[in-house]
């Protein structure tokens, strides 16, 4: 049986970590942070708007998480062709992980996977529930509707040759209300490769559910910990406890 993954998320807004709400940035951290706090991923991505900051400041973090972490690292945000694969994996990026620029170029996942190798290409699925209980998928920080549905785009995105499928519920972001796992289950059950769900933890009993109700291969989550070490120890043991097999340090 493969073991289930703990995966924590950085949101950089101009370089700067921020946890977001909804996903608009909602509380500023530090600039500051080193360690991979015993996680088994992390993932970074840049949620600066266009306009509001500098790309460069991303991606001398990403090069300063590489160096200073020891566990696989993805990095996105703004992604828009295979010169952005190049220079985040040139930066020490393990995967990276792309969402408006395959939704406006579907071709690109195809062009990363041959290039990189499909355990490269993570495609992140941001999605919206609809009035009448179905999904939306979103772009451009969650502010473009598609009229695509998540598992239909995630689906195709397999096709095409993404290697993991990162779906987050923009109602659930920085709630810590737990996970949306209807939308988590519908999404890994549609697709064979791995389903990451993000969006709403609050507790460590919404890792459970993530893993047993969404069906999720790796549970991401980034308010939760508040960066301390003993926190992701007492989650890991917490899902040891409830039957997870999960990597335990």
């Amino acid at each position: 049986m493969l073991r289930k993954r703990l995966i924590t998320v950085l949101t950089l807004n101009d370089g700067v970590l921020f946890r977001t709400r909804n996903f608009q940035p909602d509380y500023r951290y530090t600039a500051n942070f080193v360690d991979a706090w015993s996680v088994d991923e992390l993932v970074a991505l840049d949620i600066t708007r266009p306009g509001e900051g500098s790309r460069e400041h991303f991606h001398r973090a990403i090069a300063e998480l590489s160096r200073q972490c020891f566990v696989p690292l993805a990095a996105g945000g703004g992604v828009r062709s295979v010169d952005d694969f190049h220079a985040l994996l040139g930066m020490g990026a393990d995967k990276v992980v792309i969402n408006t620029g395959a939704v406006e170029n579907p071709g690109l996942i195809t062009e990363a996977a041959r290039l990189f190798g499909t355990q490269c290409v993570v495609l992140s699925v941001d999605a919206r529930r609809r009035t009448d209980g179905t999904y939306e998928v979103y772009t451009h920080f969650g502010s473009h509707p598609t009229g695509l549905t998540p598992e239909a785009w995630a689906r195709r995105a397999e096709d095409l040759g993404a290697g993991e499928i990162m779906i987050t519920s923009i109602d659930r972001d920085g709630t810590l209300e737990g996970y949306d796992n209807d939308l988590n289950r519908q999404v890994a059950d549609s697709v064979r490769i791995p389903a990451l769900v993000c969006g709403g933890a609050g507790r460590w009993k919404d890792f459970v559910d993530g893993f047993e109700l969404g069906h999720a291969a790796a549970v991401c989550t980034t308010n939760i910990y508040h960066f301390t070490e003993t926190s992701v120890r007492s989650a890991k043991m917490f899902l040891h406890d409830a039957g997870i097999s999960i990597r335990e340090s």
